[in-house]
């Protein structure tokens, strides 16, 4: 598989690359010159499973919130950097963790070379990064439009142009709202470089459709064995990217750890309010770091049956309902009680 032969990063406390599990990403949607707010954000995301966290660096005051940033929070922190060189090695001298830059808007060879020096110094990794958004005329015209080998032929140019440079601590990204270009570049490029990669479907939408183009995009590039750190963007708070990372690196066999909640759709027979019990069972399962699967059935007919693979579950019935424990029917709990009986389980499961 490709992301077993990729070459090892270190970005803080975390290792990417050369077999090791897949990192989750995500980004602040704070302004970063906001300490307390930014911190409040990013503590939120740890608690949720984020690995690696990324801020956006605009000013010389965000530039400076990072090393006041970093004293509160406890994992690796990647300044997002457009423009402006200077950021860059602002950040990186504040303790930033990683850099994302993308060579081709950060000007001459000379300002590409000074943030170069500033991270070679330093050993800090930088995340070369890529968008369909922004891919250069000259190959736009190559290709006859924004394509995967376009893509691809980008983002090996800009990392020529730092490895020509005497650099090779980094991280690759290439990004399109387009799923399918988006994993035929990840194909391509896969094939032509052993730096790691970060894989997302960028510009991907909402909770509900972002977390169907992401599942499907990541799905098909991390299935064939490529990447390395991965993000799911969704316009909606970051927390609900680390869910949606979790579940689909979990639904690939690719990380443990996490309740996996399984539901009925209903039918005629439910007798119970299914759609609200199962969503707050997920809510309430998000709490804890149990690897299990815990099924929501909306009748005591075919729950118990349908129930069998999950390690805990419940079925309704009218006005009551069962707890399943292994497929097996363990005793009848009121209706009103489904909720705080899987609670108790829970917190009691490794008794």
């Amino acid at each position: 598989m490709y992301r077993d032969n990729t070459k090892t990063v270190k970005i803080g406390n975390c290792v990417i690359g050369g077999g090791n599990k897949i990192a989750i990403q995500s980004m602040t949607n704070t302004r970063t010159e906001n300490v307390k707010e930014t911190v409040k954000q990013i503590l939120a995301l740890e608690e949720a499973g984020c690995d690696i966290v990324r801020c956006t660096v605009p000013t010389q005051e965000a530039a400076d919130a990072i090393r006041e940033i970093k004293r509160y929070i406890h994992i690796p922190l990647v300044a997002d950097i457009h423009f402006d060189y200077r950021m860059a090695i602002a950040a990186i001298e504040n303790g930033a963790d990683k850099i994302r830059i993308n060579p081709g808007n950060i000007g001459s060879t000379d300002r590409i070379k000074a943030v170069v020096d500033a991270a070679k110094e330093r050993n800090i990794p930088i995340r070369v990064g890529v968008n369909s958004g922004s891919l250069e005329k000259d190959l736009i015209e190559k290709y006859n439009g924004v394509t995967a080998e376009g893509l691809v032929e980008s983002a090996l140019d800009k990392v020529k142009i730092i490895e020509d440079l005497g650099y090779d601590n980094l991280v690759i990204s290439i990004k399109s709202s387009d799923v399918l270009m988006c994993v035929k570049a990840h194909e391509l490029i896969a094939d032509k470089t052993n730096h790691p990669l970060h894989v997302g479907i960028t510009e991907s939408g909402t909770v509900f459709s972002g977390s169907i183009k992401s599942a499907i995009g990541l799905g098909l590039i991390l299935n064939q064995g490529i990447g390395d750190t991965i993000r799911v963007s969704l316009t909606d708070d970051p927390v609900k990217e680390i869910e949606a990372a979790k579940l689909i690196l979990r639904t690939l066999g690719l990380r443990k750890g996490g309740i996996e909640v399984v539901s009925c759709p209903t039918c005629g027979r439910t007798k119970i309010n299914l759609i609200d019990l199962a969503g707050r069972v997920e809510k309430l399962a998000a709490g804890y770091d149990l690897d299990l699967k815990l099924a929501v059935m909306g009748c005591v007919v075919n729950g118990p049956g349908e129930a069998k693979e999950a390690d805990l579950g419940i079925a309704g019935g009218d006005g009551c309902g069962v707890l399943i424990k292994h497929g097996e029917v363990v005793r009848k709990v009121a209706e009103n009680e489904l909720l705080d009986t899987l609670k108790y389980e829970l917190d009691h499961w490794n008794d």
